[in-house]
């Protein structure tokens, strides 16, 4: 697709979408293409600068991107810290009882093995890992 800024013969700008520009040249050629503004079918492009972005544009935007995940993921980790009951190696054993209903519900965090993960995954109970800050290197927490 390909955008155009467009002006008709009484000076009206507008904008229009075509899926190339050869289907620009043969929409103007049959008359289809007309003003919005006065149904003129006397269309032509109008000068239109160019969307240009900078490789130190680009950098800046996914550098506020990291930025902007790194806090989300800062947020998430303290919301369950402060929220969450830590069950520390527990964690598989005290997430298989809730969901048998061996023990009451509720939101818990704590440590377990890959193969404990894919177990509880395969057994259809719900784990997240939880985030771990950039720069640390601490055993990897689960919640629940």
């Amino acid at each position: 697709m390909i955008r155009y800024a467009l002006k008709c013969a009484h000076e009206h700008e507008f904008e229009a979408w075509f899926s190339n520009s050869a289907a620009f040249d043969e929409q103007k050629t049959r008359a289809l293409i007309e003003c919005p503004h006065c149904g003129s079918a006397q269309v032509e492009k109008a000068i239109m600068a160019p969307m240009v972005r900078t490789s130190e544009a680009v950098e800046s935007r996914q550098s506020d991107m990291r930025k902007a995940v790194a806090e989300a993921m800062h947020r998430v980790r303290t919301h369950v810290e402060q929220n969450f009951d830590y069950v520390g190696d527990s964690f598989a054993r005290e997430a298989r009882d809730m969901h048998e209903g061996l023990a009451p519900e509720r939101p818990i965090y704590g440590e377990a093995s890959r193969d404990e993960v894919r177990e509880l995954i395969d057994d259809g109970i719900p784990v997240a890992p939880l985030p771990i800050p950039a720069g640390e290197t601490p055993k990897p927490k689960t919640l629940n």
